[in-house]
């Protein structure tokens, strides 16, 4: 059985196995740095019990009043250990603290308009399309269904503060954005 922990400064050295795919953001050590001094209670790892490291989940909270929230930057497995609920469990461990302990009013993340896999496990998570955000990885031109391959969707799913659910809406997908109108 693996073990979800804490994710510490030497992981840093041991996870080439989760950032090998196209879908991975790999960061600069100090921006993990970062991560792990700003907001180490949103950053977990799960360890096999060899002591592997099958995946990593980086979060932070942010954002003002109704806005205020927690926010998922990297999520990967390695490619062995996916469709273990591996994902979904540091998710979830991540919500569980960006409720109780930041008391957030949801938590949101980007992924890539053409990542239907993703996609649909945080659907099944129950995340929702809030907006597309155009070019937010950048632009590689146009894509077979004449949308720009790097856009992006932030999807949300709401906390418990959010008791109106104000924070999701139904039209997300109609709703395109600029990159630059995002924070």
């Amino acid at each position: 059985m693996s073990v979800l922990r804490p994710f510490k400064a030497n992981d840093l050295f041991r996870f080439n196995n989760s950032n090998s795919d196209v879908w991975t953001e790999t960061y600069g050590i100090p921006f993990y740095l970062t991560y792990l001094q700003r907001w180490s209670d949103l950053c977990f790892t799960q360890e096999s019990p060899r002591g592997r490291l099958q995946g990593y989940i980086l979060g932070k909270a942010e954002g003002a009043q109704t806005e205020w929230h927690g926010h998922i930057t990297a999520v990967s497995v390695a490619p062995e250990y996916r469709r273990l609920s591996l994902a979904r469990n540091m998710c979830q461990r991540l919500e569980f603290a960006s409720d109780g302990i930041y008391k957030g009013y949801f938590v949101d993340l980007y992924v890539r308009c053409n990542n239907a896999l993703a996609i649909k496990m945080y659907e099944g998570m129950g995340y929702s399309v809030y907006r597309r955000v155009r070019e937010y990885y950048g632009n590689l031109g146009v894509g077979k269904d004449g949308r720009d391959e790097e856009d992006a969707f932030d999807m949300r799913k709401c906390l418990s503060r959010d008791v109106a659910q104000r924070s999701i809406r139904s039209n997300g997908r109609d709703m395109i954005v600029s990159a630059h109108d995002v924070s």
